[in-house]
């Protein structure tokens, strides 16, 4: 299971990097298509903000609308950029899916408990067991969903697609050390007017 796991891991980070990869080579044909009037008009635009956003519960959840309310002045002046999300903890992670129906979170959820299971912190597995059941499961499922997304940003909006949604997952029951759920997630928007 240890090494299915490994190799998922493996697999969704060489994923991540071709489609950033195809999205950069795209972006860069745009970008010489482009007229030398249309690149001599274009401004770059660079901004960062700080979300602090609180998780109910553990589980997946949809933050879509927190991070374009937080954003949602700058990111109107993008006309072509990219919006890049970092969360700054190593027991929650972000990911993108479907937006329509909650089943697919509670889903999600389910399938990662069973992908990295609480009873490996008693069956010898992990060493790193100190911190609760859920502490050390947190941390592999934070490094296979990841730590940052990268989206574009076409006409000052998010160009996700029509069923797609930003998910925070919380992957600890009590959050950290702090207790509670609150996780910090860096924005930075970079782009042309």
């Amino acid at each position: 299971v240890f090494v299915a796991s490994s190799i998922l891991t493996m697999t969704v980070s060489l994923l991540r990097c071709c489609t950033l990869f195809s999205f950069l080579l795209a972006t860069a044909a745009a970008f010489s298509a482009s007229s030398t009037s249309n690149m001599a008009a274009a401004t770059p635009r660079w901004f960062q903000h700080e979300l602090s956003i609180t998780a109910p519960s553990r589980g997946c959840h949809l933050i879509t609308s927190d991070v374009q309310k937080a954003v949602g002045t700058d990111m109107s002046q993008i006309k072509m950029g990219m919006c890049n999300l970092f969360i700054q903890h190593t027991s929650a992670s972000l990911t993108i899916n479907e937006n329509a129906d909650p089943d697919v979170r509670r889903d999600m959820e389910v399938a990662l408990n069973k992908i990295v299971p609480a009873e490996w912190n008693r069956d010898g597995t992990f060493r790193h067991t100190l911190e609760g059941d859920d502490d050390m499961p947190g941390h592999v499922k934070s490094s296979m969903m990841g730590v940052s997304l990268n989206i574009p940003i076409r006409n000052g909006r998010l160009a996700l697609g029509t069923w797609q949604g930003i998910y925070l997952n919380e992957h600890r029951d009590q959050g950290g050390w702090g207790g509670g759920h609150t996780r910090n997630i860096v924005v930075t928007l970079q782009g042309q007017s």
